[in-house]
């Protein structure tokens, strides 16, 4: 029988703090018992369960691994913004006039993710 991936980790300074912001970009939840401060932090969502642990190490290379985001009910350039308000920041912006291509953001840790099209965007 194969394993199965439970969580995906993410290491970082802050691991409620980041936790939180990526709850909010996924609509998902903390776990009940994480609380400011704690060393670790669990957001469940429909989409998949990232666990966040602090560690003394800065960030300072480009991730080996990141996120890849497909907006749900909102299309790329939406999400975009609404990820920037939640306060993302853009790395590279390769959207391309025809409506492919994705965006390159940050966290607020300065970990990488993209944001990909809309089911619905993919299928004009």
């Amino acid at each position: 029988m194969a394993s199965l991936v439970r969580h995906i980790t993410i290491d970082c300074a802050d691991a409620y703090r980041l936790a939180s912001f990526w709850a909010e970009v996924l609509d998902g939840s903390l776990a009940a018992d994480d609380h400011p401060g704690d060393p670790e932090a669990t957001v469940d969502s429909a989409g998949a369960a990232l666990l966040f642990i602090t560690v003394p190490e800065r960030k300072i290379v480009k991730n080996r691994v990141h996120l890849d985001l497909q907006p749900q009910g909102r299309t790329r350039d939406e999400e975009v913004e609404r990820l920037l308000a939640l306060g993302a920041t853009m790395v590279d912006d390769l959207r391309r006039p025809d409506g492919t291509g994705w965006a390159t953001m940050a966290d607020i840790e300065g970990n990488e993710f993209c944001v990909e099209r809309s089911a619905v965007e993919r299928g004009r």
